[in-house]
């Protein structure tokens, strides 16, 4: 199974190409700069691998939630790279990919993603152990849900920026720890995408579409 998967939800830029197992990634931390860095940083991995797009079984991207302009750009690129390589899409939530990192770093029963969504708002995702949906919102920080029990580790810069009130809603006693300098990664992107593509949800390209959450929905992910 190979995967090129592309993350540019937040303020860093990243690419992954999934090989049978084995991932190569390529990140940037930037603002505002992605559009100059996201096909850059395919061109490197397809040229490293000896790959072309037609050798691919899809393409995945981060679908949000996220920044509204950066989301349409990775949603944008990965559309027309699907189209012109005739490949599906798999979308794979921003939050979610940030919680496999969690579950990769701790032994935690749960992992609390949080993304800085302006506004004095939140995205907030929260992922049991070994469960392939979780819940994402957009929520004020005081108003979060957290599970009613089991160990916890926050991750995503959301918890740099809120970190005091979300601590006190979940709990320093159940916090193993805080990372809030992980970003979304393109890496985590492209696991999630194989597990997806292997369970048949790969989409057409026109239907590879950004989550935003400003409408308040919540959603179903991985």
């Amino acid at each position: 199974m190979r995967i090129l998967a592309l993350e540019t939800a937040t303020d860093a830029c990243s690419a992954a190409l999934y090989c049978h197992g084995d991932v190569l990634e390529r990140f940037v931390p930037t603002k505002r700069l992605h559009t100059q860095w996201i096909l850059k940083l395919v061109e490197e991995l397809l040229e490293e691998a000896g790959l072309a797009l037609k050798d691919l079984d899809a393409l995945a991207f981060g679908r949000g939630p996220g920044a509204f302009t950066s989301l349409r750009i990775a949603a944008g690129v990965v559309q027309g790279l699907a189209l012109g390589a005739e490949r599906p899409v798999v979308p794979v939530s921003s939050l979610a990919a940030l919680a496999w990192e969690a579950f990769d770093k701790s032994l935690a029963d749960y992992a609390l993603a949080a993304l800085d969504a302006r506004m004095g708002e939140v995205y907030w995702g929260v992922y049991g152990r070994g469960e392939e949906e979780g819940q994402e919102v957009l929520a004020a920080p005081e108003e979060i849900s957290v599970p009613a029990a089991g160990s916890c580790v926050g991750i995503g810069p959301g918890w740099q920026v809120y970190g005091e009130v979300l601590c006190r809603r979940v709990g320093k006693e159940r916090l193993l720890a805080v990372w809030p300098e992980h970003w979304p990664r393109a890496s985590a992107v492209a696991r999630l995408a194989a597990e997806k593509l292997a369970r048949g949800e790969a989409v057409r390209p026109e239907h590879a579409l950004p989550v935003y959450l400003r409408d308040r929905v919540t959603r179903s992910v991985f």
